[in-house]
C-alpha cells in the first residue's frame, strides 16, 4: 500500500495491516498528541502523570506516521519500531521510544514506576522532535 518494502514485508507476517490513510484520523491523532505534549511540560504534574502524557503523545505521533503511510498496527511496540520507516528516525530515537515502552508496561501492568527524571526530559525532548517530524509529513501528505 504505501510502498515501503520494510513495511509490507510487516503486512505479509501480519504485524500491520495495510489501510488507506484516513485524514480525519490523522489529525486528531496529531491534535490529541499535542495536547497531551504540551501537559506533559507542566511541571506542575506528577511524574507520573508526564510520562504517562509524554508516551502517549508518542505513541500518536508514531501512530500518525504509520497512518499516513498506509498501515496500521494494533501492537504498540511495532508502531514506534516502524518510525525507523516511517520517518527515517535513527535507532538511537526509536531505543529511546522502545525503553520507555517497557517502562509503561511496568508502570501499567505490574505497577512499578521508575521515577527517572533524566528519561521524562529525554522523552518529552525526543516527542517535540517527532512532533515537528510528523507534522511537516501531514503537510507533505496534502
Amino acid at each position: 500500500m504505501g510502498g515501503n518494502d520494510s513495511l509490507d514485508n510487516l503486512v505479509r507476517s501480519g504485524g500491520l495491516k495495510a489501510e488507506p490513510p484516513d485524514r480525519r484520523e490523522c489529525e486528531g491523532l496529531l491534535h490529541s498528541a499535542i495536547d497531551r505534549l504540551k501537559d506533559a511540560h507542566s511541571s506542575a504534574l506528577s511524574f507520573a502523570s508526564r510520562f504517562d502524557l509524554a508516551y502517549n503523545a508518542a505513541h500518536a505521533l508514531a501512530l500518525t506516521a504509520l497512518r499516513l503511510q498506509g498501515y496500521r498496527s494494533d501492537r504498540r511496540y511495532l508502531v514506534f519500531q516502524c518510525l525507523v520507516h516511517t520517518l527515517g528516525l535513527g535507532k538511537a530515537q526509536v531505543r529511546l521510544f522502545a525503553l520507555c515502552h517497557e517502562r509503561r508496561n511496568l508502570a501499567e501492568y505490574e505497577g512499578y514506576m521508575d521515577v527517572d527524571e533524566s528519561l521524562l526530559a529525554e522523552l518529552i525532548v525526543a516527542t517535540d522532535a517527532l512532533l515537528v517530524q510528523v507534522q511537516e509529513a501531514m503537510a507533505n501528505a496534502g
